[in-house]
């Protein structure tokens, strides 16, 4: 089996910073995670040097032609010249890579390069909410959503700025690769194991810690080490000792989603885990993650991930055994 092929486009003035971001997550070998060894490459409409915007200089060795072509995975970290006409070359690369069944990834302001090749008309897509409006107003036919932190379409996948897009890429390795392999990584990159998709851009992290901080953050420790169990809304908050309107109010502002989607997404992870390194019955695993019966556990499995419990187990619980098989062989 052939080594999955990351292209990530850079250009002259491209952010350090923002070309960084896939460089993290695909570039280094994660093979001991349970992920496959990347063919990462950076690439650009002609091959050579390229000047960042820091002042730094680096190399991409990859044309257009031996980069995008065979990816398949392409990534747009950035974008510049927002206003001005793209590429032709690279904006005929992009439907190419799309046309054969390429991922297309546009982090950020990279949406804007998607949108200009039309790949993004008449779908939602996210960007950096400071340029939401400018997206809208150069593509009309685009429906830009400047509230999510990232928006999956199958095919394309487009987040807002930079912590968005770390998000995006782990969102696709838990996507391609399983929930495990994605919670190992996190943990290795110190990054927070899963946020939605649809939730906010708008997000208040507290800065000074408080005796009421800390119970709120040890209420919601307890309710991840027991899915299993029912939690209200009253119980929880009542065990961070506060009232149930401050804490709503100050759940969305510090993870940036309600309490019951954010439970539910916890749940179908857990779920997630136990169908990919266990053998236990549906019925068990819906147990066990809080969702009571097999029937709504294949409810929410619809919903969120677009497949069923089944079909997720047969799989990442192949892949699972194949990746290990790969392992023993090396």
């Amino acid at each position: 089996m052939t080594d999955p092929i990351i292209a990530v486009l850079a250009f002259d003035g491209i952010s350090p910073f923002h070309l960084s971001v896939p460089c993290l997550v695909f570039a280094e070998d994660r093979t001991a995670l349970g992920l496959p060894r990347f063919d990462f490459r950076i690439c650009a409409v002609k091959p050579g040097p390229i000047h960042t915007e820091a002042g730094l200089t680096i190399a991409a060795p990859h044309g257009l032609e031996e980069g995008l072509d065979g990816a398949d995975i392409v990534i747009i970290p950035s974008w510049h010249h927002l206003g001005e006409p793209a590429s032709p070359p690279l904006m005929e690369a992009l439907r190419r890579a799309h046309q054969r069944g390429a991922l297309i990834v546009g982090l950020c302001l990279g949406t804007f390069a998607i949108a200009a090749a039309g790949l993004l008309s008449g779908r939602r897509a996210a960007t950096h909410w400071a340029y939401s409006e400018q997206l809208q107003k150069l593509h009309p036919d685009v429906a830009v959503d400047a509230s999510v932190l990232y928006v999956d379409n199958g095919d394309i996948v487009t987040s807002a700025g930079v912590a968005a897009g770390l998000d995006c890429c782990l969102h696709i390795v838990r996507a391609r690769y399983g929930a495990e392999a994605a919670l190992r990584l996190a943990r290795q990159i110190v990054l927070s194991p899963h946020r939605q998709g649809g939730q906010a851009q708008f997000i208040e992290h507290p800065v000074e810690r408080s005796a009421d901080a800390d119970r709120f953050t040890q209420a919601l420790d307890a309710v991840r080490a027991a899915l299993g169990e029912t939690h209200s809304l009253d119980s929880v908050a009542e065990a961070a000792g506060l009232t149930r309107r401050t804490f709503t109010r100050r759940f969305q502002k510090s993870i940036g989603t309600s309490f019951g989607d954010w439970l539910t997404s916890q749940r179908i992870e857990l779920a997630q885990r136990l169908l990919e390194a266990t053998e236990k019955s549906m019925d068990l695993v819906a147990f066990e993650a809080g969702f009571g019966s097999a029937t709504s556990l294949r409810q929410h499995f619809a919903a969120r991930l677009r497949t069923s419990p089944a079909q997720y187990r047969r799989e990442f619980s192949r892949r699972a055994d194949r990746d290990e098989r790969v392992v023993l062989s090396s």
